[in-house]
């Protein structure tokens, strides 16, 4: 069951910048949206307004993390700081959302890196437009956030045409060690075409558990289903018996009956 949402703190200069972005300046509110042309024109259409780009970031420390080296296994220290990282970014995100009042955020992106000043450091960027439905309605999330989507506007016309609402950006991730092959295994595949049964059955497990961990996020948020999702794979972060796994994606529900989508004007060529 999600728990009550409370917004995460924010900093002083982010409070200041969502503050001047939500005061009308001579009878006009400026927004700034890092939606492209089309985007911006068919989230319009959704019956959408956007209200200001919002941002969240963290920058992790990585525990040291013991692994066995001829065993496959998840490296669980990586993972938890993996999913710490994402969950402060994403948080901070929201609440500058919450701040401007805004009904969710769309084309969230969400992305890594680590810095050349520490190896065992990783930074997580959240950002996305926040917006606002003109016709009104419950759109956030059961436990009060706002939704999060990294649909593009094309996507999410379509979405809301359909009868959906998005609810959260779902994320599933597992970093895995690979085990190493033992001596005897190495002199039997040299020279063959023959199966790594080790890294296929690490591969296999990394996935699965990465797809669960996705699936059960959108089942913490009472959702329908997933949309978009896609699984990406990575191995040169954590070293060469190291791969890790993203499972990502869009969690939507049917749109609640008393919300009234607004008509389609148009039929746009940016669809085409």
């Amino acid at each position: 069951m999600s728990q009550p949402y409370t917004p995460s703190p924010l900093p002083p200069s982010a409070l200041a910048r969502l503050q001047q972005a939500s005061q009308p300046q001579s009878g006009r509110r400026l927004f700034t949206s890092d939606l492209s042309v089309n985007e911006f024109v068919l989230v319009h259409e959704a019956g959408f307004e956007p209200l200001g780009f919002v941002m969240g970031s963290s920058t992790f420390h990585i525990g040291i993390q013991i692994q066995n080296w001829g065993r496959n296994m998840e490296l669980q220290v990586l993972t938890q700081a993996m999913y710490s990282a994402r969950e402060l970014a994403m948080s901070r995100m929201e609440a500058e959302a919450d701040n401007l009042r805004a009904d969710g955020v769309v084309g969230v992106r969400i992305e890594y890196r680590n810095h050349a000043f520490g190896g065992e450091m990783i930074e997580f960027v959240a950002v996305g437009t926040a917006v606002r439905s003109r016709q009104g309605g419950n759109w956030r999330t059961p436990a009060g956030r706002p939704f999060t989507s990294d649909l593009s506007g094309q996507d999410f016309w379509a979405l809301q045409r359909a009868g959906y609402a998005p609810v959260s950006f779902v994320l599933g991730t597992c970093v895995y060690h690979v085990a190493h092959q033992s001596m005897r295994q190495a002199l039997r595949s040299m020279g063959q075409n023959i199966e790594m049964p080790n890294y296929t059955q690490a591969t296999y497990d990394a996935r699965e558990i990465a797809m669960s961990r996705m699936q059960g996020e959108a089942e913490r948020d009472q959702a329908d289903g997933i949309v978009g999702v896609r699984v990406v794979e990575e191995s040169f972060i954590w070293g060469e018996h190291a791969i890790e796994f993203l499972a990502l994606g869009t969690s939507v529900r049917t749109v609640d009956a008393g919300v009234d989508l607004p008509p389609p004007t148009m039929v746009l060529p940016m669809l085409a």
